[in-house]
């Protein structure tokens, strides 16, 4: 396992209150929300779970210098868990005490407490950073992107709700009718305007970039293609100059 530079305990957090963060109210400091992450991927959300973790795989198995990354905004460890399926040793980081709580239940691996925006490791500690439909939710997200390559020595897998779907528009609605905490502060991007911000982020590295698409409905004649439309894109930045 990779030690990290200053780790500090943590105790499941009592109460519910939302609490701020970046400015901000956040679902993922409320209990309420929190309680209910696991059940929901196991629940309706079980089939885009499949072809999700399909596709990051199939895009950071090409990379086959990544043995081991770190993936922040790991939640509850749901897919910390999994890369170690496919080979990769996982640790996870994440600013929500609540969802920690959960996950040092659930994973076997080390985790970190701390914020995204200023990661405690250092430079290179890892082969390759994951940001699992998390990087939607930072306030600066061009200063996470650098702080995910300078820990990050191979380069960064993204998984991310894809702003070309159908389901944008129910989610805007459940949002004004207070029926969906989960993304009303979430900034949703599209396979083109998250490269704008890897290239703003970079502008004198050597990368490569590869991408796919899924979350598409069950009925559609495939499920994972190279256009920008479905729920869900993985975006795999492989770092070429290290």
């Amino acid at each position: 396992m990779k030690k990290i530079e200053a780790k500090q305990p943590f105790e499941l957090t009592e109460g519910g209150e939302l609490r701020n963060w970046q400015g901000r109210k956040e679902w993922f400091f409320n209990r309420d929300d929190t309680d209910q992450y696991e059940q929901y991927y196991e629940g309706p959300y079980k089939r885009q779970e499949v072809w999700q973790k399909r596709t990051l795989e199939q895009l950071i198995t090409q990379d086959t210098r990544v043995k081991n990354l770190l993936e922040f905004g790991c939640g509850t460890t749901r897919f910390t868990r999994w890369w170690h399926e496919i080979g990769i040793e996982a640790t996870g980081g994440d600013i929500s005490p609540f969802m920690l709580a959960q996950g040092r239940q659930l994973f076997a691996g080390d985790l970190v407490m701390a914020d995204s925006h200023f990661m405690p490791f250092k430079d290179h500690t890892f082969d390759a950073l994951a940001f699992v439909t998390t990087f939607e939710y930072y306030r600066d997200p061009v200063q996470v992107i650098r702080e995910a390559v300078r820990v990050g020595k191979y380069g960064i897998i993204f998984g991310m709700m894809n702003r070309n779907t159908p389901k944008l528009i129910r989610r805007k609605v459940q949002q004004a009718v207070g029926r969906n905490n989960y993304y009303v502060t979430a900034t949703f991007y599209t396979p083109k305007t998250l490269q704008a911000l890897i290239k703003e982020a970079l502008p004198d590295r050597d990368y490569s970039i590869r991408w796919n698409a899924t979350g598409l409905p069950k009925w559609f004649p495939t499920q994972q293609w190279k256009v920008p439309y479905g729920d869900f894109f993985g975006l795999h930045v492989q770092l070429n100059d290290v």
